[in-house]
């Protein structure tokens, strides 16, 4: 285990710096990170100081293809979230995608786990749907066996979007505005959870197929930001607004802001009547679930983590 080789595209970001985390604590020491987010590189650095990190743009060749020389795995991490430009969307979720395929077939690496979304499935229509579901056809033409996950919404440590920064907003401001009535049914996933997934994966070398990793429990928006508001004790009243009101204020953040925390895409997805199959994960992969109260205090309280956020 000490010696397995795990290579980490586009991990220094939200999974995969818990993942490391988590790897480091099974006593995984040659772990290899390669990101273009020079920041949140910085963070894993200062954080995980013993793994090996590379600043490297995965869309383009380079000497940061080197790295998968005699690995044993590969957790492919990559992705663009969030943004205004389509074309970030193609280059950071399909192109590096190639180009990591060619490397796992060239370099004979006998092990690959793909992280999907759930968006795959969605009714939701924009930039990272469109590249998400873009990817995972790549990933199947490619031939390479290996299990596809796909998790829903997902929040826990070094959380700088979603609940992480819908929780930092909250300590911030007095008044805190929810979209319509705020009754959209979410299937947040805890990370950590997530994380065990791919490490059991990794450990059990889980054979080719598409998991829906989903939250256990279906909760509305409103729900979570109260539960995030008792954990974190912000002080923010919470009150809802009518959504064209808070579309148009995303609108408008979005002419002064190029990359920014919440966009009107993202607030569509939101109210997308999604559900996602709940299926029987902790038995397939033989982990544990924590319940979203209990992943929520651990996700705001932790000692160490949860007062390290990442960048945008």
């Amino acid at each position: 285990m000490i010696n397995t080789k795990i290579v980490i595209p586009g991990g220094a970001g939200l999974v995969g710096q818990n993942l490391v985390a988590r790897l480091l604590a099974r006593g995984y020491k040659n772990i290899i990170v390669i990101d273009k987010h020079e920041k949140n590189l910085d963070i894993l650095r200062s954080v995980q100081p013993e793994i090996t990190t590379v600043y490297a743009d995965l869309s383009r060749p380079g000497s940061w293809q080197d790295h998968f020389d005699g690995a044993d795995a590969v957790v492919m991490l990559q992705a663009q979230i969030g943004g205004l430009y389509y074309q970030d969307f193609v280059e950071n979720n399909v192109t590096s995608t190639g180009l990591i395929l060619d490397l796992v077939k060239s370099k004979n690496i006998p092990y690959l786990v793909h992280i999907s979304s759930s968006v795959v499935e969605s009714v939701a229509d924009d930039f990272y749907t469109r590249s998400k579901i873009e990817q995972e056809e790549l990933v199947l033409a490619s031939g390479i066996a290996c299990p596809i996950l796909r998790p829903t919404l997902m929040f826990g440590w070094f959380d700088r979007k979603h609940l992480g920064w819908l929780s930092r907003l909250m300590q911030k401001i007095p008044v805190f505005p929810i979209p319509g009535n705020g009754r959209f049914m979410r299937q947040p996933l805890y990370v950590g959870d997530f994380c065990d997934v791919i490490i059991s994966c990794i450990e059990n070398k889980i054979p080719k197929g598409i998991f829906n990793i989903s939250g256990h429990e279906k909760i509305d928006y409103i729900d979570m930001i109260r539960i995030i508001k008792k954990a974190t004790h912000a002080k923010a009243v919470i009150m809802k607004i009518p959504y064209s009101v808070f579309y148009t204020l995303l609108w408008v953040w979005a002419l002064f802001d190029k990359s920014p925390p919440f966009t009107t895409q993202q607030l569509q997805a939101l109210v997308a009547k999604d559900e996602f199959e709940v299926a029987d994960w902790p038995t397939i992969f033989g982990v544990s679930y924590t319940p979203f109260e209990k992943a929520i205090d651990e996700t705001f309280n932790h000692p160490s983590y949860s007062k390290v956020a990442l960048d945008f």
